[in-house]
């Protein structure tokens, strides 16, 4: 097996479970472990300490009483008063090992025949007079010692004896064995009960994503209105509780457009349909004349172009969606365009008695005929909306960074709450959808897609004086920097 395929399989058996409760109360769990053994190995450091401490106590007193004793010998005559002594002082510690050295290296005294044997890994030790008290341990016949070897002078200034003291520690040991035993056990049972405990708290802090789970199960085309606590949830929580009510509303409002989207697309196609059936079958209820057959075809046509252009304006806005609309780069000179679109306008709005009015110039650097399209939609939806005996103005301003064209006229003021939605595609802003003769409801909507195209935004306001739209399009120094 190939070393790729084995790391794999390794690294998925080490894989933690996939789930949030599991993964938790494991990883809280194995923290735990990791505080309780650290906390373990502190307890018993310190435990140890104490025992060196109280042994060492216990030497240094044993290391005085011989000092004391010692001190009344002068020569060997007094050894064996001097010995009887030692045994009675050191009496009652069977613990305690001690070996006395003359000069020579020949014994003084011993607690036991077999202390030489005991104190050869201490003598060995040869550890320099400023350390003499500092414990050593060693192990002689399978038992631990502890214990110093220290010069000790005698009633004879000329002769000096080396004290060799060591303390029997099988005790301790045989404690500390037992306390680490209680210890793990103690740890280990602490250590279920913390992963049970951590499981339910677990469990119980991801109750509200159980909440949001309900919830996303009931959501459906028809079922959007529900929405999750903010308040009643952990703050941890909250910023993903706010993002999914925001979702839902997003959501509710793309599908709330949608299916007004449908519906009037619907209806925009059924009105020229309609009336192509209609015009059918009258002229088939009678033989009708070659020029009658003629006057129903050209009727029919003005149907087949309103749908025509109602299609070429959907695949526009298609491609805009898609980013597919890339204008064409050439110099524009607004006020000249808005000048032709005054003289294309001319007409419909003698007709509406409304003035047409331009202010400034600008030029940038654009597609002339997307351009165009844009502000010829503008316009007549401009006029259309204006009473009889007003003006429509459309300014121009050029400014460092943009040049902004605006498109004013008086009338009836839009709601605010639908002035967002005036770009919307078929949006008409009222109940009303019988205005044959006033376009398919594309045209802000194909307005704003072109300004997009050019980098430029649009806006709209309504008040009681005037509902004005604003483009703003980028200068061509401006475009060539982004």
């Amino acid at each position: 097996m190939e070393w790729g395929t084995l790391w794999k399989i390794k690294a998925m058996a080490f894989r933690l479970p996939n789930a949030i409760t599991l993964r938790v109360s494991l990883l809280f769990t194995l923290l735990a472990a990791l505080v309780f053994l650290v906390t373990g190995l502190v307890i018993r450091a310190t435990v140890d300490h104490h025992f060196k401490e109280q042994d060492h106590a216990t030497l240094l007193g044993k290391l005085e009483l011989i000092r004391n004793v010692l001190d009344d010998w002068q020569a060997e005559p007094d050894s064996l008063r001097i010995k009887q002594l030692l045994r009675d002082a050191l009496v009652g510690h069977p613990d305690l090992q001690v070996r006395i050295e003359l000069d020579d290296g020949a014994q003084f005294f011993a607690t036991s025949e077999s202390v030489a044997s005991i104190m050869h890994s201490l003598q060995q030790a040869n550890r320099p007079a400023a350390q003499q008290h500092a414990l050593i341990d060693w192990r002689a016949d399978e038992i631990v010692y502890r214990g110093f070897m220290v010069n000790v002078a005698t009633g004879n200034p000329a002769v000096t004896m080396q004290a060799m003291l060591a303390i029997d520690t099988s005790h301790h040991n045989e404690f500390l064995t037992a306390f680490e035993r209680q210890l793990v056990l103690i740890c280990i049972g602490a250590l279920l009960l913390m992963s049970g405990f951590s499981w339910l708290a677990a469990k119980r802090g991801l109750m509200p994503l159980q909440d949001m789970v309900r919830v996303a199960q009931g959501i459906s085309a028809q079922q959007l209105r529900e929405r999750l606590d903010v308040e009643n949830v952990p703050v941890e929580l909250q910023p993903l509780v706010s993002s999914f009510n925001a979702m839902l509303d997003r959501l509710g409002d793309s599908l709330q457009r949608l299916s007004e989207f449908s519906s009037d697309l619907a209806h925009e196609l059924r009105t020229p349909i309609n009336n192509l059936m209609t015009q059918t079958q009258v002229s088939l209820t009678k033989p009708r004349t070659a020029q009658e057959y003629g006057e129903i075809l050209y009727s029919n046509l003005e149907e087949y172009e309103r749908l025509a252009r109602m299609i070429g304006d959907m695949l526009f806005l298609a491609k805009a969606d898609h980013g597919l609309i890339v204008p064409h780069r050439e110099p524009v000179d607004l006020a000249t365009e808005v000048d032709a679109l005054f003289d294309f306008y001319d007409a419909l709005a003698a007709e509406k008695a409304v003035h047409l009015e331009r202010a400034g110039t600008g030029d940038l650097m654009g597609d002339r005929l997307m351009i165009r399209r844009a502000l010829s939609n503008l316009l007549s939806n401009a006029i259309r909306h204006t009473p009889p005996g007003n003006a429509v103005t459309v300014n121009i301003v050029s400014e460092s960074r943009s040049v902004i064209i605006s498109v004013e006229n008086p009338g009836p003021p839009v709601p605010q709450d639908q002035l967002p939605r005036l770009f919307d595609r078929f949006y008409r802003g009222n109940a009303s959808r019988q205005r044959i003769d006033e376009g398919a409801g594309l045209g802000l909507a194909i307005s704003q897609s072109i300004v997009k195209a050019h980098q430029g935004s649009v806006a709209v306001s309504s008040d009681h004086n005037a509902t004005r739209f604003v483009f703003s399009f980028p200068t061509t120094t401006e475009v060539e920097t982004r």
